[in-house]
């Protein structure tokens, strides 16, 4: 089963070239998942130069001039970009026999964000409250995504694997976030609606009725700050129904024409490149990123609310990722299945898996989520992250793939 480490130039330059893809092939995997282009945060990294790093936004190359010089927005460059860290690496892992992979963030990008903010989502208050979300409508945003996409496949890898290609949540909007207003699901939900002027005329050429439905968010999510409880439960299409109204919910469906063209226009390019493109879809880590503990509804099942739908993305893309952020190997197969029932059969299945904190507690944990997401349908087993994890812990994949 073909598998790939997710690992950071950082990781790379710190520790050395030799000394990461020694360990990496010990791990018995076959590729590595390079961020090319990623997102700002603050990480603890057991094993790296600096055990706290803090990453900035932007891209580990020179962008291209030709497909940045006429566009508003190019990705700001990262320390050492300069030095080509992602030419070095495709040549290292070349002589060893192991893929590449491009990882790269799209349209998560705080600092393009605070320096254009009319390219980010405005909810439907008229706030531009989420700056790290650029908004999938956006023409600048966008052509930067395709431009983005294509640049990134330039760097010689095997596959561009697209993270926050497509809407984003309110919840993951910015960095030190805080609210002592308790929203419920549904409501934070609401909040993280765009209603820019871009997705407002897409949702209205579909036939929706885009101004009722930015009312009524801006009148239930504005009774809840005004004191009224909050909605409680999950988020699905009945319940969204009968508390915001049909209109609110086709606005919400009606944004899966902007994330799956959008897709396609990326994809097409990655492929001009010579490259393809693996869309990951963030919705297995909204659920179970912190702890592991995804409520009940399926990934696949919910993944309309970012604006993802999968039945179309799997007549588009060649291969999609499910982050399976969960502790129970069952809970992961299912899925899993669920994903391969709407990509369908011919489609990749990549599963992600992390073999540590805060959802795999043993090696053996992690080997029953292998042998599950296998037996579900899945055709590649990729792990996150290497420099995220201790030594100890990294030392359960070998295990687990050969269980």
């Amino acid at each position: 089963m073909d598998s790939s480490l997710y690992v950071y130039v950082e990781d790379v330059r710190g520790e050395g070239t030799e000394a990461v893809l020694d360990r990496i092939t010990g791990y018995g995997v076959r590729g590595v998942t390079v961020a090319a282009a990623y997102h700002r945060a603050r990480d603890v990294t057991p094993h790296g130069r600096a055990r706290v790093t803090v990453r900035r936004d932007g891209a580990h190359f020179v962008p291209p001039a030709d497909l940045f010089d006429e566009l508003r927005l190019v990705p700001p460059l990262q320390e050492g970009a300069a030095d080509e860290p992602l030419a070095a690496l495709r040549e290292a892992t070349a002589e060893r026999g192991l893929a590449l992979h491009g990882w790269t963030v799209f349209l998560q990008n705080t600092t393009l964000g605070l320096a254009e903010p009319d390219v980010t989502v405005r909810n439907c208050f008229g706030d531009r409250g989420s700056p790290a979300d650029l908004c999938p409508s956006h023409p600048d945003v966008r052509l930067y995504a395709v431009a983005l996409g294509r640049a990134v496949a330039r760097q010689g890898v095997d596959s561009v694997v697209a993270e926050a290609l497509h809407f984003g949540t309110f919840g993951h909007g910015y960095h030190h976030e805080r609210s002592f207003v308790p929203l419920g699901p549904m409501d934070a939900f609401l909040l993280g609606l765009c209603f820019c002027g871009f997705c407002m005329r897409r949702a209205a050429d579909l036939g929706v009725n885009a101004e009722v439905a930015r009312e009524e968010c801006s009148r239930i999510v504005g009774a809840v700050l005004d004191g009224a409880p909050p909605a409680q439960g999950e988020v699905t299409r009945a319940a969204l129904t009968a508390y915001a109204g049909p209109e609110v919910v086709a606005y919400a469906r009606a944004r899966s024409e902007t994330v799956t063209s959008l897709v396609s226009d990326v994809s097409t390019a990655v492929t001009a490149e010579g490259s393809r493109l693996v869309f990951l879809d963030a919705t297995g880590a909204v659920k179970g990123y912190s702890d592991g503990l995804p409520s009940s509804g399926l990934a696949a099942h919910d993944s309309w609310q970012l604006g993802v739908d999968l039945v179309a993305l799997g007549d588009l893309v060649p291969s999609l990722g499910v982050l399976a952020y969960a502790r129970d190997a069952g809970r992961v197969a299912e899925d899993v299945v669920a994903y391969r029932r709407s990509t369908g059969k011919d489609r990749e299945l990549r599963a992600v898996l992390r073999p540590g904190l805060p959802d795999t507690d043993s090696a053996e944990r992690l080997a029953a989520k292998v042998r599950a997401v296998r037996a579900a349908g899945a055709d590649a087993v990729d792990f996150y992250a290497y420099g995220l994890m201790p030594y100890p812990i990294l030392d359960r994949i070998p295990g687990a793939l050969s269980a």
